[in-house]
């Protein structure tokens, strides 16, 4: 994650969330913030990175994305 600016207390705070990559166990989202000041300037952003989430079974090890019919 790379910070730009701060955000102050007031602030309006919207961010956007694009799938970056699929993998067989993990997506990477590319995460966008930008931010209103308070004035009603035009939004200018402030935090941008990609963030991986890895799927793990009930021991931790990563698993498949895939959901597999226990039925």
């Amino acid at each position: 994650m790379r910070f730009l600016r701060p955000i102050s207390v007031g602030d309006e705070v919207s961010c956007y969330c694009t799938l970056h990559q699929e993998g067989e166990t993990s997506l990477a989202v590319k995460v966008e913030t930008w931010v209103r000041e308070r004035s009603g300037r035009h939004p200018e952003k402030v935090t941008e990175g990609v963030l991986t989430y890895v799927a793990v079974d009930d021991d931790g090890k990563p698993r498949s994305l895939r959901r597999i019919d226990q039925s």
